[in-house]
């Protein structure tokens, strides 16, 4: 049985220029949409607040967290985590929700919010915003 190879069927000529043409799109858009995150602020440049918010941080969540790079520990990088629209759970990254993660925890974090006084609390979050 001889015919055609299917490269010379003009349908499939134009069916594989289309998604030639839809994987370059996309490789564009991955290469253009992801932004790369500014480094965090030195911490010899912090405030008072986000000094104190340093000793928080390395008190009640660095056994888990990265700080200052992207690399996961037993719970994901925080740096850049105000950076972002969303937080990984989908939810806002605003003070709001990241302060209900530490107070009430979350489904592999332990609930911190008993083990902070409320200024405590709120120089983490002023720290956390420097990364």
């Amino acid at each position: 049985m001889q015919g055609k190879p299917v490269c010379e069927d003009v349908g499939m000529r134009e069916i594989a220029a289309a998604m030639t043409a839809m994987g370059v799109a996309l490789m564009m858009v991955a290469a253009t949409g992801c932004k790369k995150l500014p480094p965090p602020t030195p911490l010899d440049q912090l405030t008072a607040q986000q000094t104190h918010g340093y000793a928080v941080y390395q008190a009640h969540c660095a056994s888990c967290h990265n700080d200052r790079t992207n690399d996961p520990l037993n719970g994901q990088s925080l740096r850049g985590i105000f950076k972002k629209q969303y937080l990984t759970s989908g939810a806002p990254a605003n003070d709001d929700r990241v302060m209900n993660a530490i107070i009430v925890g979350r489904p592999m974090m332990p609930a911190l919010g008993g083990d902070m006084t409320p200024q405590e609390r709120e120089d983490l979050l002023a720290y956390m915003h420097t990364l």
